[in-house]
This record gives structure tokens, C-alpha cells and sequence, in this order.
């Protein structure tokens, strides 16, 4: 019995319909397979990996009991297994709080509808200062005097900024140098940086508990990749012992970097808005129409 093109699909489509499947279905499947992907990677990257690995095991053991019918064994797995929600929110709250934070910093909504129409064309901070960044940092950098610069993106840092010694100052060159500069009273702890200042310095910064960063890096490091970890800002760190540059952000450090790569880095964070999308370019139209229509 053959059967035609046009009636094969007529019977796919009959089956479809018997079982129901809408649109909002297959949409629906798409959004939890890809949420279902990017925990599992999430989960491998953090130590919740460990943890679940040991719950692995405890659930094998507890298939065997119930093959076996270990009546002892399966009592004390219900009563166990009854309080796992709780304990593991309990468990993995360091790697939800991260997660939760990483979600918060994506600003998805904000990058879809950009309404703030006062800072078109404006970066986080200048050329002038790029320039002046990387020139302190390398001129540190030959003499080996150790340095760590956290740059303030969208994440606020004033709970950071606390912990220091408010300067509030024009960022050159010259004054980076002098605030690290051994033995000062303002080089130990980190700089913070927002915009074109140096707001404060000599401030406390949470390091970092990552099992995965090589042993032989110091405080300044561990506290350049916690600063990160938490919040979105780029830190520069200028090792004391080797004079090498290194950057941290989003929980990354990139070590030994050339001037070059410094301010390829620091150009990427001024974050230059660009007058693109939908509501920009109406934005743009409606000012054209006020200025011919002043005239």
C-alpha cells in the first residue's frame, strides 16, 4: 500500500491535531530546553557541580535500596530527600546569589528600550583617561610597584568605596602613581575610578573564593576576581613581585597584558552609545524636527 506526498502530510498534520500541540507548545519547549542548557553549564562551572555529583551517588544507593526493599534505608532516604529543597537552597546559596546577580547585570530590557535620550553619544569616562590609565599602569608596571584599579561600570560601587578614603579627584597619571607609591599612606588597598575621577582609595575589596585560580597569585588578584565576581566593573591589577599587567571582569583574569590589549580593554569599557535601534532613530527624528522647527 503506497501512500502520496499530499496525503502523508495530511495524516501529520490529522496526528498533530488529535494530539493537540499549539504554537505556544513548541515555544514553550524551546524556552525550557534552553534554560535546562544554560543551568547545567552554569552548574558545571561552579562547585554545586561537586555537591550534585554526591547527590548522584546518593540516588543510586537509594535505586538499590528500593531493589533490593531495604525498608530501613528507603524510611531514612523519604525523610531525607523531604527536606532537599531547603537544603539545597541552603547549599548553593553563594552560586544562586551569583547567578541571580550575573541575571541582574544583563540590563535586557534597558538594551531593548533605551530611553535615557540625555546620554546619547556620552562614554563612561574619556580618551584622556584611557591614556592616563595605561600610562600609570605600565610606568608602575616597570618599577614593579604594586597597583589594583577598579573601574565602575553600571554596578554601583559606593559600599566599596566606603571602606576608603574619599578623594573625589581628576584622574592623571601622576596622582596614580603617587597614591601607590610604597610606603604612602594611600597605597595600600584598591582605587576606585568613576568616570573621569578617582573617587576614593585605600578601599576593601571581597576576594574572590575561586578554587581554580593559580596558587602563586597574591591578595591584590584574589581581590581583583572578587570585585568582579559581584559586581560589573573591569579592575586592573600590577603584580608587585613580577611588575605584570592583569585585568579581571566578570570573574576572568587575563594576565600579562601588552599596552595595546590595556587599552583595547578600557576603550571596550567606555562603552560609546551608538544611535541605533528603533526608539533611537525616532529620538533622533523628533530632535531634528525641534531644531528646523526653532528656526
Amino acid at each position: 500500500m503506497t501512500f502520496s506526498v499530499p496525503e502523508m502530510i495530511t495524516d501529520l498534520f490529522d496526528t498533530f491535531k488529535m494530539v493537540n500541540i499549539r504554537v505556544t507548545d513548541v515555544v514553550e519547549i524551546i524556552i525550557l530546553s534552553f534554560l535546562i542548557y544554560e543551568i547545567m553549564v552554569w552548574v558545571k562551572k561552579t562547585r554545586a557541580w561537586v555537591l550534585l555529583k554526591g547527590f548522584g551517588v546518593l540516588l543510586v544507593f537509594t535505586c538499590i535500596a528500593i531493589f533490593f526493599e531495604m525498608n530501613t534505608i528507603l524510611w531514612l532516604a523519604r525523610n531525607i530527600f523531604s527536606l532537599g529543597i531547603t537544603a539545597l537552597v541552603i547549599v548553593f546559596q553563594p552560586e544562586l546569589r551569583k547567578a541571580l546577580e550575573e541575571l541582574g547585570r544583563q540590563n535586557i530590557i534597558s538594551s531593548i528600550f533605551n530611553f535615557d535620550s540625555g546620554k546619547e553619544g556620552e562614554a563612561r569616562f574619556s580618551d584622556k583617561t584611557v591614556n592616563e590609565l595605561v600610562k600609570a599602569v605600565f610606568e608602575m608596571a616597570k618599577v614593579k610597584t604594586g597597583a589594583l584599579i577598579v573601574i565602575e561600570k553600571n554596578t554601583p560601587l559606593n559600599e566599596y568605596e566606603r571602606t576608603g578614603i574619599t578623594l573625589d579627584s581628576v584622574l592623571t597619571s601622576q596622582l596614580l602613581i603617587n597614591i601607590f607609591e610604597k610606603n604612602t599612606p594611600l597605597h595600600d588597598g584598591a582605587v576606585i575610578v568613576r568616570g573621569d575621577r578617582i573617587v576614593s582609595a585605600t578601599c576593601y575589596l571581597p576576594l574572590s573564593d575561586n578554587l581554580f585560580l593559580s596558587k602563586e597569585l597574591g591578595t591584590r588578584h584574589r581581590a581583583a576576581v572578587g570585585i568582579s565576581e559581584v559586581t560589573d566593573s573591569l579592575t586592573i591589577v600590577v603584580s608587585e613581585e613580577t611588575g605584570a599587567v592583569s585585568t579581571a571582569m566578570t570573574g576572568e583574569l587575563k594576565r600579562n597584558l601588552t599596552q595595546e590589549e590595556l587599552k583595547s580593554q578600557l576603550t571596550a569599557a567606555q562603552d560609546k552609545a551608538k544611535d541605533t535601534g528603533r526608539f533611537r532613530l525616532w529620538k533622533g527624528r523628533v530632535k531634528k524636527h525641534e531644531k528646523t522647527a526653532d528656526k
